[in-house]
């Protein structure tokens, strides 16, 4: 009997197999289907489809309207084959819908990656496929050497210096950081903070959101001179100058400053080494008055170490990039009470940056 031809998920032709022996070998018995394998081994297929469509304008150009291939390809300027192309895979990974031959934005990039709407998400995807992949590359020898694999033009000054990290850096983070505040400050109960300092505040994504959502709240964001420039006009842009304010300041060499009954790390602890972070804490604590408050915003790995997903390839990221790892809420919570912390707790939600905050206050 000649076995009938099937197509399988990678797309391959094969022999489709006889029942109760899928996968299995005339050596050996069945094994489960290698779906997983193809998922993570093709994975860049998918990032750099999406790549690819916000770069040569995609979603931009169906905001405008619904398109057909050959449409779609004279308004960006490409050719009919890879307009085609480009289009079904985007169809076919959720982001376009398609009817009668015309294809349009779904639902996620009608939303997140029109350019111009308030919650563009297309910086963060540029940001990733320019900035960090090139370091995701060479993954095997971050693992093998323990030192980051990520090319920095200048590996012996501060990872974050100036001239250290692109624009592209600043500008994709801020909308990460956006979606992640707007989560967290909803799961906070901020009431008995009046002043925050958000340490390694970057542009102020966060501390302008969390202040959205509580009109009590006022804070500094303290970032180095140059992050600092980038905050003042986000601020400003958010009309927020009156209640916002920034430091310019490294926290591993200078003072914070005082005055502020909060201080809030968002994603600022998975970039160092134990011994960096326990320096932190020390120099947030000395910063605040007795009872202040210490918040850790993180994407925090399970305590049996098993997960979840985003914080564990949050992890490989800081392996890929920096001296630093994602850390448990143990970790975190141990720290803080040998940092003089009591009453510490964590809040649990969900968000692309973080899924929970460890609180301590200073006894």
């Amino acid at each position: 009997m000649t076995a009938e031809t099937t197509t399988g998920s990678a797309g391959v032709p094969g022999p489709a197999a006889e029942p109760g022996t899928a996968y299995g070998t005339a050596a050996g018995p069945a094994g489960p289907p290698p779906t997983l394998l193809i998922d993570l081994a093709t994975g860049l297929w998918r990032a750099q489809t999406l790549t690819a469509a916000i770069e040569t304008g995609v979603f931009e150009s169906l905001a405008a309207g619904a398109a057909d291939a050959p449409g779609l390809a004279a308004r960006l300027g490409i050719g009919e084959r890879p307009a085609e192309i480009l289009l079904t895979a985007c169809t076919a990974l959720g982001l376009l819908e398609q009817e009668d031959g015309r294809y349009r934005n779904g639902a996620v990039a009608d939303h997140y990656l029109v350019p111009g709407r308030p919650d563009y998400f297309g910086g963060y995807v540029r940001m990733v496929a320019q900035y960090t992949a090139p370091g995701w590359l060479r993954a095997t020898d971050a693992v093998r050497t323990d030192a980051p694999s990520k090319p920095v033009p200048d590996p012996d000054r501060n990872m974050f210096e100036e001239g250290n990290r692109p624009q592209a850096f600043w500008d994709g983070l801020y909308a990460f950081s956006t979606l992640t505040a707007r989560r967290m400050a909803g799961a906070l109960d901020l009431s008995g903070v009046h002043r925050i300092l958000d340490v390694g505040g970057g542009a102020g994504a966060t501390l302008i959101e969390l202040c959205r959502r509580h009109p009590h709240l006022n804070g500094t964001v303290l970032d180095l001179p140059h992050v600092c420039e980038l905050a003042r006009k986000r601020i400003d842009s958010a009309g927020l100058s009156g209640r916002i304010g920034t430091a310019a300041a490294d926290f591993f060499t200078d003072p914070l400053p005082s005055g502020h009954d909060a201080v809030l790390l968002s994603m600022i602890m998975h970039d160092w080494d134990e011994t960096q972070n326990r320096r932190i804490l020390a120099a947030c604590l000395d910063a605040l008055p007795s009872g202040g408050t210490v918040l850790i915003s993180e994407l925090l790995v399970a305590d049996d170490k098993s997960g979840p997903v985003d914080a564990a390839l949050m992890s490989m990221n800081m392996l890929v990039g920096t001296w630093g790892r994602n850390y448990t809420a143990a970790e975190y919570a141990g720290w803080l009470r040998d940092a003089g912390c009591v009453r510490v707790r964590t809040v649990r939600f969900d968000a692309p940056g973080a899924n929970g905050v460890v609180i301590g206050e200073k006894a």
